[in-house]
């Protein structure tokens, strides 16, 4: 079933983008549009921008990049059902409160195995580039 595309969502080669910028982007609109999709625009969204996007929001909110992959591997192991049933997906309230709606937007797509698989690795790019900025500022500072 094909969508239009996500409230703000960012063209395939945009420029570069602050973190402010970043930040007002719609990741549970990339994130429906881009999970089952296929090889393309809307995943290279997803992939490029929203999980840029994800990470400065959650590095805004002080999130370990630890936890983030914790949660990846839960999805994996267990399912997106399951992780956005989780009492606490991440340490501290606003971001397990950001990443449950992430996490249930993905669960509604009932896409399967490969749709947590998808998501599990989308949130390892997250936590991967939560490292990179916050290596950056160590270094930096």
């Amino acid at each position: 079933m094909s969508r239009g595309p996500a409230v703000n969502a960012p063209t395939p080669h945009p420029p570069n983008r602050t973190d402010d910028e970043l930040a007002r982007l719609d990741i549970t609109g990339l994130l429906r549009d881009g999970l089952t999709a296929e090889p393309g625009p809307r995943r290279t969204a997803l992939f490029g921008d929203g999980a840029a996007a994800a990470a400065v929001l959650l590095d805004r909110l002080g999130t370990e990049p630890r936890s983030v992959a914790f949660l990846a591997d839960t999805v994996r192991a267990g399912g997106l059902a399951r992780a956005a049933d989780l009492p606490e997906p991440l340490p501290r309230r606003p971001a397990a409160d950001l990443v449950r709606q992430w996490l249930r937007a993905a669960t509604d797509l009932g896409g399967g195995i490969t749709t947590d698989d998808t998501t599990a690795t989308w949130l390892h790019a997250v936590a991967t580039i939560i490292e990179l900025k916050q290596r950056a500022r160590a270094g930096s500072a």
